[in-house]
């Protein structure tokens, strides 16, 4: 196994942490049985990585032994972002290398610097991901995570870019969607929500990401619902100026299905007659 360090792995802020704690709370209601997780994007730039290694921060930080797996072999930005470096000063392999057989598997698993956190990364990037995807080494890696980790979480390509996430999700328990609030329009989210339906997979719900908690509708609705039960039990309000904190992440798990009521609000207006109309 190698060892790698994460040397831009910032300090998560006190809301941020509660956010993740939240997340994870929720992630484990689901059941036992769901221990192989895909987190999967509408588009590029939604902050799904960040979600997924902070998440598995907070799972490591509680006791749990996790396994990152990115499977964006297309495009990844998990060792750019972070500079991962090799403590070895070796190249770092990654899951390209497993899949098409240039390497075994004790040869791409990582152990970093995140305590009880072990990474695959994408490795090389290739032309084809699809068609490696499509073997047996891929249920092979699912099956030693499952058998040595408590939790897998696939960092996945954007779903309407790629079907790659399609592809991972039959193998997985579970999927949660990341959306970025006003990147996405809610077509666009009930679209990959459908994709996902169509792989089988059980959707466990979104993560609303990017989210300022102040000044929007979002910060309202949070606020005034997540401020009254969240802020009680986890502290998410900042106790002097009780308002909400800058989280980029909002603390919960939402069905998809409802993502198109979320994103798009229409207001009422009233009529001459002084009735209300849709």
């Amino acid at each position: 196994m190698q060892s790698v360090e994460f040397t831009k792995l910032n300090d998560m802020s006190s809301s941020m942490v509660e956010s993740m704690r939240a997340l994870r709370t929720n992630i484990q209601f689901c059941g036992d049985d769901v221990r192989t997780i895909l987190f999967t994007s509408t588009v590029p730039d939604e902050g799904k990585s960040t979600v997924v290694l902070d998440l598995a921060r907070s799972m490591g930080e509680s006791g749990k032994h996790i396994l990152v797996v990115d499977t964006d072999m297309r495009k990844s930005v998990i060792i750019r972002e972070y500079s991962v470096q090799s403590i070895s000063h070796k190249q770092v392999v990654g899951l390209s290398h497993y899949l098409s057989g240039q390497n075994k598997l004790d040869e791409v698993l990582c152990q970093t610097n995140i305590p009880n956190v072990d990474i695959v990364f994408a490795g090389r990037s290739v032309p084809n991901p699809t068609e490696i995807l499509g073997k047996k080494y891929f249920t092979d890696l699912l099956e030693y995570g499952r058998s040595h980790y408590d939790y897998v979480l696939l960092d996945c390509a954007p779903i309407t870019a790629a079907i790659d996430a399609v592809l991972e999700a039959h193998y997985c328990d579970g999927a949660v969607l990341v959306i970025s609030q006003g990147e996405v329009s809610s077509r666009a989210i009930l679209d990959a929500k459908n994709q996902l339906v169509s792989s089988g997979v059980r959707i466990l719900g979104a993560v609303l990401n990017k989210v300022r908690m102040e000044g929007s509708r979002y910060g309202h609705y949070y606020g005034k619902y997540y401020g009254s039960y969240y802020g009680k039990y986890y502290g998410y309000y900042d106790r002097q100026e009780e308002t909400p904190s800058d989280s980029v992440l909002a603390p919960v798990i939402d069905t998809v299905s409802n993502a198109k009521s979320k994103v798009v609000v229409k207001k009422k207006s009233r009529n001459r007659s002084g009735g209300k109309t849709s």
